[in-house]
């Protein structure tokens, strides 16, 4: 492994440990000649000014520490796409099913990433392109998950689906979820759907709220294609792929989702292991 000579830093707003970490965490980076990029919000933290835009914070890096939840990993997991930057990732949130390692573990196993004998995960992330009248209007790269859902105030969508040109049904519901292995314990968990070991090889379809209770979460292998045809109203569905801001759906807009070929490079503590995550998450009885 090379040295790392670069490190991006990004950390969630308001949270009050970023006060006290931030400018310890800085300082110990710099004292082993590390640069550093980091976003405003750290850089605030720090009583700095010179804080980059989100997008430009990954350039040059060879390693980005996340500090805060899966909310503040998935938007440096959007910064960085398409790059095998690994993440670090520290969980200053709450329930943090991808930022595993503690505020107390973190100068411990920055040392052990640092001397590369660090544990890597992969996760898998999934493209959608957005296709109006045949043509591509937009593309999205997710690592949870890609979701249609009505509008505000809107009445309940009809989402025609397809999974490698085979008609599954169509949906009528509030919306369709369509999951990582990463992203089933995130919103899809919520409606509802299964939790996909992160190195199983599938996409999850969890409708939202169905009309009807026979619409049920379906897995699929990674390796389909899944089509989802809105037949709902102008405006009345709206996309969105990681919670961010997405776009509203013309009636007759199509979907094209399928694996990528990106994956995020995620470091794992050596001693945590998925069912130890979920066990310690969603309060699961112990031994």
């Amino acid at each position: 492994m090379q040295p790392i000579k670069t490190v991006g830093i990004f950390s969630r707003a308001g949270i009050q440990k970023g006060e006290s970490l931030v400018p310890g965490l800085l300082t110990w980076l710099e004292q082993r000649g590390i640069t550093i990029r980091y976003d405003k919000i750290t850089a605030k933290y720090a009583g700095r000014e010179d804080g980059l835009p989100h997008e430009q914070v990954p350039e040059h890096c060879e390693f980005v520490i996340v500090l805060g939840g899966d909310g503040t990993l998935l938007g440096a997991a959007s910064a960085i796409g398409a790059r095998a930057i690994p993440l670090f990732a520290v969980n200053l949130g709450n329930l943090g099913f991808l930022t595993a390692i503690t505020p107390e573990e973190m100068y411990p196993e920055l040392e052990r990433a640092l001397r590369g004998e660090h544990r890597m995960g992969h996760r898998r992330m999934v493209h959608c392109t957005l296709e109006r009248a045949g043509e591509k209007i937009a593309s999205y790269l997710a690592l949870n998950d890609v979701v249609v859902s009505k509008a505000a105030n809107a009445p309940m969508i009809n989402l025609e689906t397809h999974v490698d040109n085979h008609f599954v049904c169509n949906y009528r519901a509030d919306g369709l979820i369509v999951s990582t292995p990463t992203g089933s314990t995130a919103y899809s968990l919520s409606a509802g759907g299964p939790i996909i070991f992160p190195t199983v090889q599938a996409l999850a379809l969890t409708p939202i709220c169905p009309h009807s209770l026979t619409f049920r979460p379906v897995i699929v292998p990674d390796s389909a294609t899944v089509k989802i045809i809105s037949h709902a109203l102008d405006d009345s569905a709206y996309l969105n792929a990681d919670g961010k801001m997405g776009e509203h759906l013309k009636r007759g807009d199509r979907l094209v989702l399928r694996r990528s070929n990106h994956t995020l490079n995620l470091i794992r503590p050596p001693r945590l292991l998925y069912f130890d995550v979920l066990r310690q998450k969603l309060k699961w009885g112990g031994r």
